[in-house]
C-alpha cells in the first residue's frame, strides 16, 4: 500500500530484456502535488522505468501501486484512464490532424468514446464537447499556440511541437504526469516557459509530476525531490540541495565506479 502523502510507489521493480537488466530492483515513492526529477546518464534505465509505469511493458518482477491500488499488469489505456499520463521525448502526435484536434483528442473519459452515447446520451455528449473545446483553446493560448489551431504539426517548429505534446498531456487532466525530457533540444527561454506551465498546473490543480531531465539547473530550480538512476538502480535520492552537491553525482555522469556498484 502507498503512504498517505504519496500517489505512486514501486516495490523492487525489475525489467529484463533477455540477459539485459534495464530496471534493477527499483523502489521509489512519488509524493502528491510535487515535482520529482529522475536524472542520470544515458542508458541508466530512466525511460525503461517510464515504460513500466505507463503500462507499455509489464515488469519482470516487482509491483507498481497508484493511489493504493496495484496497477502492475494494467494495459496502457487503463493506466491512462486512471490519470497517469505520459509525454515523450520525441512528440508522438497525429500529423494528419490539426493542432486543435490533437489537443481535443487527448481528453480523458469522453462521452463520445462509446458509440451508444450518440443516441442515449446525446445532450451530455454535446455539453461535454463544448467544455472540451473551451478547455483546448485555453490550453493552446497558454502555450502560445492559439494562432496555430488550424495548422498541422508538420507546420510547427521543434519547440512548438514540444509545447503541443505538453498541451496534449495537460488536456488529459493528469493526476500523475510522466514527462520524458520535455526541454530536450529547445532554447533556455522555452525551457523556462515549459517548466513555468508545469509548475502552474502543480500549484493550481494539484498535479503530480515525475520528469526525466538532464538540465541540472532546471532540476535545481523546479524539482522538490530527485532520484538518480545508475545502471538500472536508484543510486541517490533527496532534495536538490542534497543530491546536486553530492560528490558521487559527478562520478555517475563521468561513468566512473560508485560505492554501491
Amino acid at each position: 500500500m502507498v503512504q498517505n502523502n504519496s500517489i505512486l510507489e514501486t516495490k523492487n521493480l525489475v525489467l529484463k530484456f533477455g540477459g539485459l537488466t534495464a530496471v534493477d530492483n527499483v523502489s521509489l515513492t512519488i509524493e502528491k502535488s510535487k515535482i520529482t526529477a529522475l536524472i542520470g546518464p544515458n542508458g541508466s534505465g530512466k525511460t525503461s522505468l517510464f515504460t513500466v509505469l505507463s503500462g507499455i511493458y509489464v515488469p519482470t518482477s516487482g509491483k507498481v501501486y497508484f493511489e493504493g491500488k496495484d496497477i502492475t499488469a494494467l494495459p496502457p489505456h487503463k493506466i491512462y484512464e486512471l490519470g497517469i499520463v505520459r509525454s515523450f521525448q520525441f512528440p508522438q502526435l497525429f500529423y494528419k490532424m490539426t493542432v486543435y484536434d490533437n489537443i481535443v483528442f487527448a481528453g480523458r473519459k469522453q462521452v463520445g468514446d462509446n458509440p451508444l452515447n450518440a443516441v442515449l446520451a446525446r445532450n451530455l455528449q454535446v455539453k461535454q464537447e463544448k467544455l472540451l473545446r473551451e478547455k483546448a483553446l485555453e490550453i493552446l493560448d497558454l502555450l502560445d499556440l492559439g494562432d496555430h489551431v488550424t495548422k498541422f504539426p508538420g507546420q510547427l517548429s521543434g519547440g512548438q511541437l514540444k509545447l503541443l505534446e505538453l498541451g496534449r498531456s495537460l488536456m488529459a487532466d493528469p493526476k500523475l504526469l510522466l514527462l520524458d525530457e520535455p526541454a530536450a533540444g529547445v532554447s533556455p527561454v522555452l525551457v523556462k516557459k515549459i517548466f513555468d506551465i508545469i509548475s502552474k498546473f502543480r500549484v493550481e490543480k494539484g498535479m503530480t509530476v515525475l520528469v526525466i531531465e538532464h538540465r541540472l539547473q532546471v532540476v535545481e530550480e523546479f524539482a522538490d525531490w530527485i532520484y538518480v538512476m545508475h545502471r538500472g538502480r536508484i543510486f541517490l535520492s533527496g532534495k536538490p540541495s542534497q543530491v546536486l552537491t553530492n560528490e558521487q553525482l559527478l562520478t555517475v555522469y563521468s561513468g566512473g565506479r560508485v560505492e554501491n556498484d
